[in-house]
């Protein structure tokens, strides 16, 4: 029997999050300031967002543009940020942060893990900026919560990163050290690159642009994530 593929929705608002769940979404990502490319929403956003629907949130913790935490007293907002959501509710999470070197910054990761305090996360798309994949999840393997990477497999999205997105499936189906956490696979996805990915036994995706027709300056459209919901839903066809 074929497990039911995982999609998650960026959701700006609770408007957003509605149509997500209508069309089917299993789960939301719930940013701020796509500008940006998604920050920490307020803690206001949450909490309307919480009450809006009944499926599982995660929530991103970064304060600006780019894969850099910034210095202490930013990684201490940051972790008092993720305090004050977590006494909303929130119980999921989705964080990610390099050196200028490439290489995680395990100062800033680490402290924030430890203020989650167990909570499940999602380490984001900035493994695909790292100067090293491997190594940066040999480092980040044991942090409590780590469940999930987000990744297209290359900086310039899922075109491009196939190859390591099916080559990574396959270390986690061999339970390569390093590789427990499931992929996400987001970042210029597309409906045709789903059988591929799926066939490679892939079983999570992430949209946010492809949901919205209208653009960003658009909310979710239900019928969007409906139709991605059925290509996930259509079963998978072992090679022969």
């Amino acid at each position: 029997m074929n497990q039911r593929a995982l999609l998650e929705v960026i959701a700006l608002g609770p408007e957003d999050a509605v149509a997500a769940q209508a069309g089917g979404a299993d789960r939301l990502e719930l940013v701020a300031d796509m500008a940006a490319d998604g920050l920490t929403p307020p803690r206001a956003t949450f909490a309307a967002i919480r009450a809006a629907v009944d499926i599982p949130l995660r929530v991103m913790l970064r304060a600006a543009d780019g894969f850099a935490a910034g210095d202490a007293g930013d990684v201490a907002a940051l972790c008092a940020a993720a305090e004050a959501l977590r006494a909303e509710g929130a119980e999921e999470f989705v964080l990610g942060f390099l050196t200028p070197e490439g290489r995680p910054d395990l100062a800033a990761v680490t402290a924030l893990a430890e203020v989650l305090d167990g909570c499940r996360w999602t380490f984001h798309r900035a493994i695909d900026r790292a100067v090293d994949r491997d190594a940066l999840r040999r480092e980040l393997a044991g942090l409590a919560g780590l469940d999930t990477y987000l990744t297209a497999g290359a900086a310039d999205g899922v075109g491009a990163g196939l190859a390591t997105l099916v080559a990574e499936q396959a270390r986690t189906a061999a339970d390569e050290p390093g590789y427990a956490p499931r992929i996400l696979v987001g970042g210029g996805l597309t409906l045709a690159h789903l059988p591929e990915l799926r066939a490679a036994g892939l079983d999570a995706f992430h949209i946010g642009g492809a949901a919205r027709p209208g653009g960003w300056s658009a909310p979710v459209d239900a019928a969007a994530v409906r139709e991605w919901r059925a290509a996930l839903d259509v079963p998978v066809v072992a090679p022969v």
